[in-house]
């Protein structure tokens, strides 16, 4: 249950995110912009880090290396919703967003990638992929 909770928050969380990004982009520039919001990112992590004394900086250098360009991504996912959202609006942009993340999900539980266990797939997942972007393309009817 509370997997699913996560889940919904971090939907909901980002979606106001990504508006509120673009709103500042407007203002401030993208790449301004995204040094602020990863920055902010940074020092309440930092704080919660410090206060939780949760896990150990020391096991950093044990991490598969690959695993580390996490904050790079990061940077690129914010870049690339604000100009989504300033090309499309929200609600279109964070739907391709959807059915982009969980083509590239399905694939990499698929296929084991990254560590993952590897889950069969089924027609029901294709099933499911292919009604999301049928119900954007009907949410994009005009």
């Amino acid at each position: 249950m509370m997997g699913i909770i996560y889940s919904l928050l971090g939907g909901i969380f980002v979606s106001i995110q990504s508006v509120f990004n673009t709103r500042l982009s407007e203002k401030a520039g993208f790449w301004v912009t995204n040094t602020f919001v990863h920055g902010t990112g940074f020092a309440l992590s930092l704080i919660i880090m410090l206060i939780l004394k949760d896990g150990s900086i020391a096991k950093l250098p044990t991490v598969n290396k690959l695993y580390l360009v996490g904050g790079a991504l990061g940077v690129m996912i914010v870049f690339s919703v604000m100009k989504g959202i300033t090309a499309l609006g929200p609600a279109y942009s964070v739907a391709l967003l959807l059915i982009a993340q969980l083509i590239v999900a399905l694939l990499i539980d698929s296929f084991g990638l990254f560590g993952i266990e590897k889950v069969p797939f089924t027609m029901n997942k294709l099933l499911g992929i292919a009604i999301m972007v049928a119900g954007v393309v009907v949410f994009k009817l005009k």
